[in-house]
Parts: structure tokens; C-alpha cells; sequence
């Protein structure tokens, strides 16, 4: 059974006398900060990410290219 309007109308004046709208207003902007700390702290940790994964394609392409050339001098090297 789910409840009414009218029974959350009354649900929310007693907390509102329970706790009052200050206490209230506080605990919702508290909240509301600290999703959007989380929200921050996730965006930066996934660009940490996809920097370090640019960084290691970046190395191992720099990798590759210096084992090539290497080969390329010791087969022209081994010619001579």
C-alpha cells in the first residue's frame, strides 16, 4: 500500500517541527556538496586514467619505433 499525499504532507510537518527548517536547510546543502565532491573526485580519477593510458601508448609507440630503427642500423651494419 503506498501512502498518500496527505500522509506525506504530514510526515513532512513533523519533521519540519522536529527538526526545524534550519537544521534542515543545512543537512540539505551538506548533501548536496558532497555529491558534488563525489562527482568531482570520479571525473578526475577517470582522466587520470585515460592520462596515464595516453602516456604508456605513447611510450610503448616511442618503444617500437627505437627497437625498428635499431634493427634496421644492426641489419645495414651486419651488410657492411
Amino acid at each position: 500500500m503506498k501512502p498518500g499525499i496527505w500522509e506525506l504532507l504530514i510526515l513532512l510537518v513533523i519533521i519540519l517541527l522536529l527538526f526545524g527548517t534550519k537544521k534542515l536547510r543545512n543537512a540539505g546543502g551538506d548533501i548536496g556538496s558532497a555529491f558534488k565532491n563525489f562527482k568531482k573526485a570520479v571525473k578526475d580519477e577517470d582522466k587520470q586514467v585515460e592520462d596515464k593510458s595516453k602516456d604508456a601508448d605513447f611510450e610503448s609507440t616511442e618503444q617500437s619505433q627505437k627497437q625498428n630503427s635499431e634493427q634496421s642500423s644492426e641489419t645495414t651494419n651486419s651488410k657492411k
